[in-house]
């Protein structure tokens, strides 16, 4: 895709979303599509970021009948496009993450479990999700920072106030765009936290493809299992699907170069004819969750 309309795209996205997180992103006539038990939490402050942000939080179906059990934990990025179409960046688009999880649980096609939505920082986000400045916009490069958050503030108040499964096995990471360039990095600078990372239409033209400089630099691989995506139509023009497309071809290679296996611990999907937003990610939503927590 054309990296100065995506970031001009991003920036957009951003602001807007900035404008919704305010009342829970729920702007006038949008209606409420959440399915099943999602609590919120309302501008969770981060001392390390020094900003605040609304936390969502998904709990499986029998998550109230059982005080014993505790579930494993997938940690999203841009969470207010994850549950409920009154927040979405589109009204009415979103990934529906909840009524997926809800029904392949039900069904015994993937383990019970949390689903955190981490909303993002709004004009900030483009920042917070990149783990290296890119020259070419003066932006980026404060992942580090946000990986602290979410692993030295956020996981420590899920894990205090909901059942988790605290360890590396069952912890994951995801997300779309920035989104899912931010949790490769940070599923494999963290990999004693995280062990499961969904890579979905990755932003890996970011400063110069250094995502990929900087799997091919890893001295060792870590043990994730990896699901990574990219939709055959991302983008305004036939020129900018083959960029995106070429972008996450070089970070597979990359993969399998450093040791992941496809068919093992990594799963690697063209989506044809998908485009670049929620709807085509929510249409692959279920193959990823069923991938990352199979029953």
């Amino acid at each position: 895709m054309s990296r100065v309309k995506n970031f001009l795209a991003l920036c957009a996205t951003a602001l807007a979303t900035m404008g919704l997180v305010k009342s829970q992103g729920t702007a006038p006539g949008r209606t409420h599509t959440l399915t099943g038990n999602v609590r919120y939490h309302q501008a969770f402050h981060s001392k390390i970021l020094n900003n605040d942000r609304d936390v969502e939080v998904y709990l499986p179906p029998d998550y109230d009948k059982n005080n014993n059990k505790r579930y494993p934990v997938l940690y999203l990025q841009d969470g207010q496009n994850l549950f409920d179409g009154a927040t979405s960046f589109v009204p009415g688009q979103e990934w529906r993450v909840d009524e997926t999880a809800q029904s392949l649980i039900v069904a015994g096609k993937i383990e019970p479990l949390i689903i955190v939505g981490i909303n993002n920082a709004g004009k900030d986000r483009a920042n917070e999700y990149t783990p290296a400045e890119d020259t070419k916009y003066k932006a980026g490069g404060q992942a580090d920072l946000y990986g602290r958050m979410l692993v030295e503030e956020l996981k420590p108040f899920i894990d205090t106030n909901y059942r988790t499964l605290k360890d590396v096995a069952h912890t994951g990471i995801g997300g779309s765009s920035l989104g899912g360039l931010v949790s490769m990095y940070l599923g494999v600078k963290y990999k004693n936290v995280f062990s499961k990372v969904a890579v979905v239409s990755p932003a890996v033209w970011w400063a110069d493809n250094q995502i990929v400089h900087y799997i091919d630099a890893l001295p060792k691989k870590p043990k994730l299992r990896i699901w990574l995506d990219i939709g055959t139509k991302e983008g305004g023009s036939a020129d900018d699907a083959k960029k995106a497309t070429d972008g996450a071809r070089l970070l597979r290679e990359a993969l399998l170069k450093k040791g992941w296996h496809e068919g093992d611990d990594l799963k690697y999907l063209e989506a044809d004819g998908a485009e670049h937003n929620e709807r085509a990610w929510a249409a692959r939503t279920d193959q990823i969750l069923e991938y990352l927590f199979p029953k």
